[in-house]
């Protein structure tokens, strides 16, 4: 009884933030159908999103004082995440490549960042943090071994979204300790993370879909 529960609790709080997703890209669409360049494809937009990664650890690593610039490359990194699919699903450019390398981007954006301003104050919240990207990604290796794709979930869509309002907040406060807000979302983004992993590996395992390009974890 209790696990059935905990099934119907998962089930509604999904449903629930697809509704929430569904509605952005309701309203992105209006956008990008009317007046998106066709010439901008939305791997155009992860590649752009992974030079900006590498840029900003670049920056960090040289110990850059223009927080400004920092903050900008990231939030603009986080809009073309935000981008990209909306593109992808509005014309219908959704490849094998591009479900490659969003993930990837994603993890390229983050890890870096993660390992380098929480790596000294905040080591377990980090490792939490790192953890269910390592178990995501050995997940979606074993599949691809058996020719099944594994299609994101909504826990991890918004578990990207939290984690990219706490470094934009503690980018903006480098190298000051981060603020609590921004620990309190990392903390909210592991709790996704890990119902992300519990749902895509326990409750709704991915079955094996032939001629359809979707997004990996």
């Amino acid at each position: 009884m209790q696990d059935d529960k905990t099934k119907k609790t998962i089930f509604w709080a999904k449903l629930s933030l697809e509704k929430v997703d569904a509605y952005k890209d309701g309203l992105l669409f209006l956008f990008i159908k009317k007046y998106w360049p066709r010439k901008i494809l939305p791997n155009h937009l992860t590649a752009l999103r992974i030079v900006l990664a590498f840029f900003i650890f670049i920056l960090l690593l040289l110990g850059s004082a223009n927080r400004f610039t920092i903050v900008f490359a990231f939030v603009i990194a986080a809009l073309l995440d935000l981008f990209d699919g909306a593109v992808a699903r509005a014309l219908d450019k959704k490849t094998n490549l591009g479900a490659f390398l969003d993930p990837v981007a994603d993890k390229i954006l983050i890890i870096p960042i993660a390992v380098y301003v929480l790596v000294q104050n905040h080591f377990w919240l980090l490792v939490f943090l790192i953890l269910p990207e390592i178990i995501s990604g050995l997940f979606v290796a074993y599949n691809l071994t058996k020719k099944i794709t594994v299609k994101v979930n909504i826990f991890s869509k918004t578990k990207m979204v939290l984690e990219s309002f706490a470094f934009a907040i503690i980018l903006l406060n480098f190298p000051a300790k981060p603020h609590e807000i921004s620990i309190v979302l990392l903390y909210l983004a592991i709790f996704f993370a890990f119902l992300g992993l519990i749902f895509n590996m326990l409750i709704s395992p991915p079955k094996r879909i032939s001629n359809t390009y979707v997004k990996t974890l």
